[in-house]
């Protein structure tokens, strides 16, 4: 859906495009941008490194810049940024360092509470750590009180998340949260609204979005299936929570050294702790009903100038 929408609004904005896919064994391949929704299943390509050319057996297509729009381990974490820069092809989004830090919750947690950023607490366990099953329990409820949040510290929405508010519930969630990856987040549950801001270069911030969710949290239902959620931009935050929310989104961009653009998710603690870092995207959903642009557009940018601003940043 992402990939439709930005193809679509590039060609509205006077850019030719070709579309590639990546089917699930890793293929690329080219895709005629007349198929709803886009499948990867045309003429196989590949990029050409050093020099950056898209190839297929019988086609040879040069190209100014690569708009990946993927998510998740292989697109969002520095692997295909990696071949982009050896490829010396210029790209939307944040190079390597700051993709990957990005995917890595651990790494940006480690790196935001280095730069005296406020956040959740939280514990990791690696894949080791769960050997001795009852001790690592007792470990993360000596530090954080129940309920907690278990998730895959290399994963994206929601996926592998559970909310724990027993023990039974914590070995349970740990277990599903293991299957993975080798490194587990256990943060403290906040009590506190979902606040987000897309930024861009320079860094510029937009007004921030509320996710308002009518079940307990935002999980992979009510991000996906559950049409109860809603997200609302501008939110009723003052002028001052406003003002301060977007320069810290600003900072966070900068600490990560973030390039092109990034949504940073807070929990707003109203009458505690204020906003606490949650995590930051480096290449956030991208429909048009998508909470970026979204966001974006509530700050005065369409759709079509978002992707296009995007291209241009990118080639410099």
């Amino acid at each position: 859906m992402s990939a439709v929408a930005v193809a679509d609004a590039l060609v509205d904005s006077g850019h030719a495009v070709t579309v590639v896919g990546i089917d699930r064994g890793g293929t690329w391949h080219l895709v005629g941008p007349e198929r709803r929704p886009l499948v990867a299943d045309g003429p196989a390509a590949w990029i050409e490194v050093p020099g950056g050319t898209l190839r297929t057996a019988d086609v040879e297509l040069s190209f100014d810049v690569a708009f990946p729009v993927l998510h998740g381990p292989h697109g969002e974490d520095g692997t295909v940024q990696g071949l982009f820069e050896a490829a010396g092809l210029p790209y939307v989004g944040s190079n390597v360092l700051a993709s990957a830090v990005g995917m890595d919750k651990d790494v940006a947690k480690r790196l935001a509470a280095h730069a005296g950023i406020a956040q959740a607490g939280w514990l990791v366990l690696r894949h080791k750590d769960l050997l001795d099953m009852a001790g690592s329990v007792d470990e993360i409820t000596e530090s954080l009180p129940l309920p907690v949040f278990v998730k895959p510290a290399a994963l994206g929405s929601s996926v592998g998340v559970a909310m724990a508010t027993t023990n039974a519930e914590l070995k349970k969630a740990i277990k599903i949260a293991s299957g993975y990856g080798p490194k587990l987040i256990v943060e403290e549950a906040i009590v506190g609204r979902e606040i987000e801001v897309a930024v861009l270069d320079g860094p510029r911030a937009s007004l921030p979005g509320e996710i308002v969710v009518e079940g307990s949290w935002y999980d992979y239902e009510a991000k996906y299936v559950d049409s109860s959620s809603r997200f609302v931009v501008p939110t009723d935050l003052t002028a001052s929570e406003t003002a301060h929310v977007r320069k810290l989104a600003c900072e966070v961009f900068e600490l990560y050294e973030c390039r092109g653009l990034a949504r940073v998710d807070f929990l707003f603690e109203e009458d505690g702790r204020g906003f606490l870092l949650s995590e930051i995207n480096t290449m956030p959903g991208f429909t048009p009903i998508s909470g970026f642009p979204k966001m974006w557009q509530a700050t005065g940018m369409t759709y079509s100038e978002l992707c296009d601003t995007l291209v241009r940043s990118a080639i410099g």
